[in-house]
């Protein structure tokens, strides 16, 4: 059977799979004033996934009402393409925890992280979530999230600034845009991972690599006060 080599007008096949070429091509397209995109599929998809993350509506506490000021129109993180919140976790790519997580609650926050389709991820909000917070020695408070799920981005406070979850929230977004869809089974797999042939879960579940946001850059703060300032 013969297969067709791809042809792009007068491009030559072999220089079609020569980077160089095809660099050497858009910059002469960007002098003759055309606008240009270069990139991979895998690229595309997480950006469109990253500036579309739907989060599962689950707040246990009074985390949950600072996570709500931050989708309020002060800080409006529907820029950012997080507004969209569902309440059905087939139709969620995260979840933020925000809130106490007690041993009663935990088998039903489990089983919602399980419904999710993948890729999926966590954000554990404020202390109570990241370690059981004030109530850290009590007999049926669950000592962190992490215990139950693997958690993607920590950010801690009691409870944390808005300023805080937005930030956490980008560093999210930092996360699946590196993320690769083609050239394995399993875009969370190493070549070596894939050759065990064991599932996801096992090989992610404790053994992800999370994002603690220690600390606010000044920066970023102040670029959120003039934004504010200005639509006054």
């Amino acid at each position: 059977m013969e297969v067709r080599k791809p042809k792009i007008k007068s491009i030559p096949y072999e220089e079609f799979k020569d980077n160089a070429s095809l660099e050497k091509i858009v910059d002469e397209l960007h002098e003759g004033g055309v606008n240009v995109i270069t990139g991979n599929l895998d690229q595309l998809i997480n950006w469109g996934r990253s500036n579309s993350l739907w989060s599962l509506t689950f707040a246990t506490s009074c985390c949950g009402i600072e996570f709500m000021s931050v989708g309020c129109a002060r800080y409006d993180f529907s820029r950012f393409g997080f507004e969209v919140t569902r309440n059905s976790p087939r139709q969620a790519d995260l979840i933020m925890c925000a809130g106490t997580i007690t041993h009663k609650m935990a088998p039903v926050f489990k089983r919602l992280y399980d419904e999710m389709a993948e890729p999926k991820y966590v954000i554990a909000v404020g202390g109570c979530a990241i370690s059981g917070g004030p109530f850290k020695s009590s007999y049926n408070v669950v000592m962190g999230i992490d215990e139950i799920v693997p958690v993607d981005v920590f950010i801690p406070g009691c409870p944390p600034r808005p300023e805080a979850i937005m930030y956490g929230m980008m560093q999210l977004q930092r996360k699946v845009k590196i993320e690769k869809f083609f050239g394995g089974a399993n875009h969370k797999q190493t070549a070596e991972e894939r050759e065990l042939g064991v599932s996801n879960e096992e090989l992610t579940y404790g053994k992800r690599n999370p994002i603690v946001v220690n600390n606010v850059p000044e920066e970023f703060v102040d670029e959120l006060k003039k934004e504010q300032e200005a639509a006054k």
